[in-house]
């Protein structure tokens, strides 16, 4: 195998040790009634009739004035589709079903509480509500065409109604995941420049009550404390009759949402008609500087893909009642959740709190009681209520069409209880990969063509042309057993525009590596480079290994190292911080933190403040395992900390060839530490570890 500079093996170079597993066939039943099934599909997409095959998802919208040109290269890699073509996404989500499905549901809301009622709102409902908060937004805010808002929102039905507000006037909205901290929320508002903020009061998680709105105004201050000055905060109010906050609001800042619609009660806003290569959103996502990404998705090229996507891998018609169990703060949620079902006249399901709460058959019984036939969640939940409720899917009467897997790779015997279990051997399933910055599905089967292989993401996604390529450029073709850097040759509708505000950044992450042209307007010599490893069976099924970079993938959530490193650095003690993954039953990954102190302080209290000050300047979503104070970290002569053997020794892994360090003997201190004096006993294999990359 290859080696770098520094003697450490390349992991686009690991070789692969998992079998091939067996296919499983979608039913008859299925295939008779899938969206698509005809496998001429595969000729209409094959290279040669790029980029005009993908008029076939633009076609599922409507448009106010049909585009000139698909695919506009001039300014490679900021790619435009769709160019001249004009449309507006809120129209195309509520307004074109009003004749057919006005009184048929749009969104069917459950609480965490099962003794509080849904709120299940109409497609009218939803034209009423979204017109009237769209007018709020424009003449209470003075908000226009191009403005930013940020929203920090929970999983309630007033998230995607802002969503379509904004859409609707053309306003690009920032949503935050609502578990990230205020100070998250803060930094994310400073780097979009956006003047108001749009919040909630409280919500329920795990059967509390949570405070949200104080993370309102710990995320004013510290955008303030950036340079950007919120002008009003609006809160939603989680009850009709009570508030869920205890935190006052701010006289003449912050604004009861329920309170100020009254005055705009009927009221009607035409939708803006917005050039189809506009912004939509922006999306946050870590970035291995420390610095979170605001990754800009456009207008048409996005709705068409999430369309699409929505309607051939998932299979979403009309009449289905279909359930992402996701949260709406993430990629997932804003493709498949709100603009792809709703794209489609889909009834979506949305829920408050956790899925395990009170217990691991709450998931089924909310299918079962609402009629749910499609299904789609993360690996994480899927093991987790494998291992809390194994045979509680059994008890429910539920019958889904089809399931789909997203967020990091499903081990094939997790895979299997889905399949088995949940699915009860009648389900089709999509094991999907894509990422926050594609929009949508790139890799996954067509569920009414393609056999099914557990561990498997499937073949390329319609218009989609990959590559594995190792480290020095070199192809590493079907079959070659070993894994490599997956790349995606050519644009596609849903890809990401740019990195607001970061041109430099968005050529630099994601097209430079492969790049031997820079002046080209050729889109064959800009490979989309997606920061995962790969490898590609000799049936054309790709393998997801996970990261090759330094961010972790925690329960399908991409937290850089480097932010957790920086909040890690925020206590007074601490010289040093590294953040590694480590392989959890669960979670798939979870950081691991070490830290070496300043010289002269006592190690007492020390993790509990590290933790804190993660959960304090992240969420509790990046929360550590374990904080490990070490006498020093690992180091090249150069100085860089080596995070690949500290993470070897947390994944009881033989951590390699050491001889190169500046400090050697540090390593074995270490690893006695973590492991105990004994021997190591190796828990994990390279496939195990699948997120290191160059710097770990």
């Amino acid at each position: 195998m290859a080696k770098d500079d520094e003697g450490r093996l390349s992991e686009a170079e690991i070789a692969v040790h998992w079998k091939e597993e067996a296919v499983y066939r979608p039913s008859t039943k299925f295939v008779g009634q899938a969206n698509l099934s005809d496998p001429a599909v595969r000729e209409r997409f094959a290279e040669k009739n790029f980029p005009e095959c993908y008029r076939e998802f633009a076609d599922l919208l409507t448009w106010d004035k049909y585009w000139t040109q698909t695919l506009d290269t001039s300014k490679a890699p900021f790619w435009k589709w769709f160019v001249g073509g004009r449309l507006n996404v809120s129209y195309n989500c509520i307004d074109r079903h009003l004749g057919q499905y006005r009184n048929k549901a749009a969104i069917v809301w459950v609480s965490e509480d099962e003794n509080e009622p849904d709120q299940v709102l109409t497609f009218q409902e939803l034209y009423v509500r979204v017109n009237e908060m769209a007018a709020y937004l424009r003449d209470f805010c003075g908000l226009k065409t191009g403005d930013r808002v940020t929203i920090h929102m929970p999983m309630v039905p007033e998230l995607p109604i802002t969503m379509l507000a904004c859409a609707r006037i053309g306003v690009i909205h920032s949503v935050v995941f609502g578990g990230f901290s205020g100070e998250a929320c803060g930094t994310r508002i400073h780097d979009s420049q956006s003047r108001i903020l749009i919040s909630m009061d409280g919500y329920y998680r795990s059967g509390k009550l949570l405070d949200h709105k104080v993370n309102a105004d710990i995320a004013v201050k510290k955008a303030a404390e950036e340079g950007t000055k919120v002008e009003k905060v609006l809160v939603w109010k989680r009850f009709r009759d009570k508030s869920a906050s205890p935190t006052p609001m701010v006289e003449g800042r912050d604004f009861i949402v329920n309170d100020g619609l009254k005055a705009f009660r009927g009221k009607r806003v035409e939708p803006v008609s917005m050039p189809a290569e506009a912004p939509l959103f922006l999306m946050y996502t870590s970035g291995s500087t420390g610095k979170p990404k605001g990754c800009q998705h456009s207008t048409g090229g996005y709705l068409s893909y999430v369309a699409g996507t929505s309607k051939w891998v998932q299979d979403i018609h009309p009449t289905d009642v279909y359930w992402c169990m996701a949260d709406i703060g993430w990629i997932t949620g804003h493709s498949y959740i709100v603009y792809g079902p709703l794209a489609l006249a889909a009834t979506t399901v949305m829920y408050e709190g956790v899925p395990t709460f009170p217990d691991p058959g709450r998931p089924w019984r909310i299918a079962e009681r609402l009629g749910v036939n499609i299904f789609h969640t993360s690996p994480t939940a899927i093991r987790s209520l494998r291992k809390v409720g194994p045979d509680e899917p059994a008890k429910y009467n539920i019958h889904f069409k089809c399931m789909t897997t997203v967020g990091e790779p499903i081990e094939p015997e997790a895979w299997k209880w889905y399949y088995d279990n949940v699915g009860k051997g009648e389900a089709a399933i999509t094991d999907t990969w894509w990422q926050t910055e594609t929009g949508g599905f790139l890799c996954t089967t067509i569920p009414g063509l393609d056999p099914m292989k557990p561990g498997s993401a499937g073949p390329p996604f319609l218009g989609i042309y990959p590559i594995i390529y190792d480290e020095k450029g070199q192809e590493i073709p079907p079959g070659a057993g070993r894994a490599g850097n997956i790349c995606i040759r050519n644009p596609w509708p849903g890809i990401f525009q740019t990195i607001w505000g970061d041109a430099d950044r968005f050529v630099k992450n994601y097209y430079a590596k492969y790049n031997h042209k820079p002046g080209s307007t050729d889109w064959h010599d800009w490979p989309y480079f997606a920061g995962d490893g790969a490898v590609w069976a000799p049936d054309g099924y790709l393998r997801i290994l996970g990261r090759v970079d330094d961010v972790i993938n925690v329960a399908g959530h991409r937290l850089g190292t480097k932010e957790i490193e920086s909040a890690c650095l925020t206590v007074p003690e601490i010289a040093e911080a590294a953040v590694v993954p480590v392989v959890d039953a669960e979670r798939g990954r979870v950081p691991e933190v070490y830290v070496s102190l300043k010289p002269g302080v006592k190690p007492e209290g020390v993790a509990e403040k590290v933790s804190k000050a993660i959960e304090t300047v992240i969420g509790k979503i990046a929360r550590p395992r374990v904080v490990r104070i070490v006498p020093d970290m690992p180091k090249t002569r150069s100085g860089k900390i080596m995070r690949r053997v500290l993470a070897s020794i947390s994944n009881q892994m033989d951590y390699g060839d050491i001889t190169t360090l500046a400090n050697p003997e540090v390593v074995e201190q270490i690893r006695v530490q973590v492991q105990g004096a004994g021997p190591v006993t190796h828990k994990a294999g390279p496939s195990d570890i699948k997120e290191f990359g160059k710097d770990v």
